[in-house]
C-alpha cells in the first residue's frame, strides 16, 4: 500500500510530500492542473524510463520517493531472489541528475530498472484509459481466468517445467547438429583415427630412432675409432694398461715410507681401476658392433612414417601426433556414441513432457470449471453499470503445443447488444463500453488476488448519471480489499472517497508549479459544488454537494 509521496524538481512540481491512507481516495482538479504530472512521478519511481525533460530545474537533480507499507503481500520470497533487505516499509527512490544520469534505490540499496519494475507488477497496477486494449490482450485475458482458477502455484509448477523442457529440446538440436557435422566427417577421421592407431606413435620414439640410424650410418668410423682405442689402452709395449702397472708397482715400493708416496699410489690405483673398466666397456662395445642393412631400413622406413604423418598433419613432433590420435578418438567416439546420448536426451524430453501434460490438465480443468464463474461475474457487474445486454463467450480449447502459461488456446468474446454477434473485444466494444468492462475485471481480480494498490486515471470518462454511482460503489467495495485512488471527474465518485486531494496550480514570482493537498470535510463541500455547477458556486450545488458527501 502507498503510504506517502515525495517528489522534487519534476515538471511542475517544485517540492510535493503527500500521505495515503487505505479504503478509497480521490483526486480531482481542472483540466491541466497535473493531474498526469503526478502519475509520470509515480511512474518514474516504478521504474519508467527518462531524460532530462523531466527536471523543472536543470541545474538540480529530481528525487520522486515513494513509501509502500507491504508487511502482508508474501513478497520476502521475492526481495531475496533479487537480494535486497526486506523491510515492511519498503522505500523506493528514484534520482536523475542535471548530467541526464538515472539512479534508482529500494531501500537504499542500488536497483537497475528490470527490478523495479519486477516490483511494481507486485505493488501497484496503474489503470487508465488507453490501457483498456489491454482487455483484447490474450496474456491478460488468461491472467483473469487464473485468477478465479486458483492457478498461481500450477502456473509457476508449469514454467518451471516449462524452461526446463525448452532447455532439453535446445540441448537435443544441439547435439543432432552435432552429430550431423561429425558424421560428414567420420569416415574421413576414421580413417586419419586407424592410420595413427595403427602407426602406434609414442612421445619419446623418434629421438631414439635417429640417435640408432646415426649410429647405424657411422657404423666404419666407429669400428676404426674404437679399434685403434684399444690398441692404445691393452698394447704390451706402449698400452695404457702396461704403462699403469708399471707405474703402480714403482709407487707400491716407496708408499711405506712417505704418507705422500702413499696417497699418490692410492690414485694411481684408482684410475688404473677406472682404465680397466673403460677397457672392457671399449672390448664389449667392439665385439658387439654390427651393420645390420635391415635394420638401418627398417629405422629410416619408420621415421620416413613418423615425419609423413606430421606433415599430414600439421605438426613438428610425435607429442603433437598423440594429441591429434587423441582428438580423433574423441570425434570419432561422439559420432559412434551419439544414437546412445540422443536416445538418453529424448528419454528425458518424454519425461519432463510427460510431467508437464499432467500439469497443465490440471490448469486447463481449472480454467474449464472457472470460466462460466467468470462470465456470470463480469455479466453481472456490467448489468449494474447500464450495459445489461452485456454477454461474454468465454472458451478453453486445448492445444497440441506447449504455450508460455499451459497447453490452452483462449476464445475471449464479446457482445453488447441483445441478438447482437459475438466478436473481439476491440472491435465490439466502444471506447465507454471497454472502460467499464476494464473496471469490472478488475474488480473480480481484487478479489482474487493480492495486490496492494490500484490506481484508476478517468476510467469514468464518458459515462454519467446513475452509471457514475455504480462505477462508485464498485470502487468503494473493492477498497475494502485493497488501497485504491481514482483520479475522476465526475462529483458522484469524488463524493464516495474516504480521502480527498486536489491537484492546482499556483503561480508564485511568475513561474508556474503543481500542487497537491489533502481537502478537509468544508473544501470537499466546495470542491464537488464547482465539480457539480462550475466556478460559479450555487447553493443548490452546495446543497447537492453535502447530499453527495452524506
Amino acid at each position: 500500500m502507498l503510504t506517502q509521496l515525495s517528489i522534487n524538481n519534476y515538471a511542475l512540481i517544485n517540492q510535493l510530500s503527500i500521505n495515503f491512507s487505505s479504503g478509497l481516495s480521490i483526486i480531482t482538479g481542472e483540466t491541466g492542473a497535473g493531474k498526469s504530472i503526478l502519475l509520470g512521478a509515480l511512474g518514474l519511481v516504478l521504474g519508467n524510463r527518462a531524460d532530462l525533460s523531466s527536471l523543472k530545474d536543470t541545474s538540480r537533480k529530481c528525487v520522486v520517493e515513494a513509501r509502500l507499507a507491504i508487511l502482508n503481500y508474501n513478497l520476502e520470497d521475492f526481495f531475496n531472489q533479487v537480494d535486497l533487505d526486506f523491510e515492511t516499509e519498503t522505500i523506493i527512490r528514484r534520482e536523475i541528475l542535471p548530467s541526464g544520469k538515472s539512479r534508482a534505490f529500494v531501500n537504499d540499496t542500488p536497483v537497475t530498472l528490470a527490478v523495479l519494475n519486477q516490483l511494481r507488477s507486485k505493488l501497484i497496477d496503474v489503470h487508465s484509459q488507453h490501457q483498456t486494449m489491454q482487455l483484447s490482450d490474450t496474456s491478460f485475458q488468461f491472467t483473469v481466468i487464473d485468477a478465479l482458477a486458483k492457478n498461481k502455484e500450477r502456473i509457476s509448477s508449469y514454467k518451471r517445467g516449462f524452461v526446463q523442457l525448452s532447455q532439453l529440446k535446445k540441448e537435443l538440436v544441439e547435439l543432432e547438429n552435432i552429430q550431423k557435422e561429425a558424421n560428414q566427417q567420420y569416415d574421413y577421421n576414421l580413417h586419419l583415427f586407424k592410420e595413427l592407431e595403427e602407426a602406434k606413435v609414442k612421445v619419446d620414439e623418434q629421438a631414439v630412432l635417429e640417435e640408432k640410424l646415426e649410429k647405424l650410418n657411422n657404423i666404419e668410423a666407429i669400428k676404426d675409432n674404437l679399434s685403434e682405442a684399444l690398441e692404445l689402452t691393452v698394447n704390451e709395449e706402449i698400452g695404457i694398461q702396461n704403462l699403469l702397472n708399471t707405474l703402480e708397482n714403482r709407487l707400491t715400493k716407496i708408499s711405506s715410507f712417505s704418507k705422500e708416496y702413499q696417497e699418490i699410489s692410492a690414485r694411481v690405483t684408482s684410475v688404473k681401476i677406472e682404465i680397466d673398466d673403460i677397457v672392457a666397456e671399449l672390448e664389449n662395445a667392439n665385439e658387439n658392433i654390427d651393420f645390420n642393412p635391415n635394420e638401418a631400413e627398417e629405422i629410416n622406413d619408420r621415421l620416413q612414417l613418423l615425419y609423413n604423418l606430421q606433415k599430414k598433419h600439421a605438426v613438428s613432433s610425435n607429442k603433437e601426433l598423440v594429441t591429434v590420435f587423441e582428438d580423433l578418438s574423441e570425434k570419432v567416439g561422439v559420432v559412434e556414441s551419439a544414437g546412445e546420448v540422443i536416445n538418453k536426451k529424448q528419454k528425458e524430453i518424454d519425461s519432463v513432457s510427460e510431467k508437464l501434460d499432467k500439469v497443465a490438465g490440471l490448469i486447463s480443468k481449472a480454467r474449464t470449471n472457472s470460466t462460466p464463474k467468470l462470465t456470470k461475474e463480469l455479466e453481472k457487474l456490467l448489468a449494474d453499470l447500464g450495459m445489461e445486454n452485456a454477454r461474454f463467450s468465454i472458451k478453453i480449447k486445448p492445444s497440441k503445443n506447449y504455450l508460455s502459461n499451459g497447453k490452452d488456446e483462449l476464445e475471449f468474446l464479446f457482445s453488447a447488444n441483445k441478438g447482437g454477434n459475438f466478436g473481439e473485444l476491440k472491435k465490439v466494444a466502444s471506447g465507454g463500453e471497454l472502460s467499464r468492462i476494464m473496471l469490472s475485471v478488475k474488480k473480480v481480480l481484487s478479489t482474487n488476488t493480492q495486490l496492494p494498490t490500484i490506481i484508476f486515471d478517468e476510467i469514468d470518462t464518458g459515462v454519467s448519471g446513475e452509471v457514475s454511482n455504480k462505477i462508485a460503489a464498485i470502487m468503494q467495495d473493492m477498497s475494502t480489499n485493497m488501497q485504491v485512488i481514482a483520479i475522476t471527474h465526475l462529483p458522484q465518485i469524488a463524493a464516495k472517497g474516504s480521502n480527498h486531494y486536489k491537484v492546482y496550480k499556483e503561480e508564485i514570482k511568475g513561474i508556474t508549479t503543481t500542487n497537491l493537498k489533502q481537502l478537509s470535510t468544508q473544501e470537499r463541500i466546495v470542491e464537488i459544488a464547482e465539480m457539480l455547477s462550475g466556478k460559479d458556486i450555487s447553493d443548490s450545488a452546495l446543497t447537492h454537494a453535502k447530499e453527495l458527501l452524506n
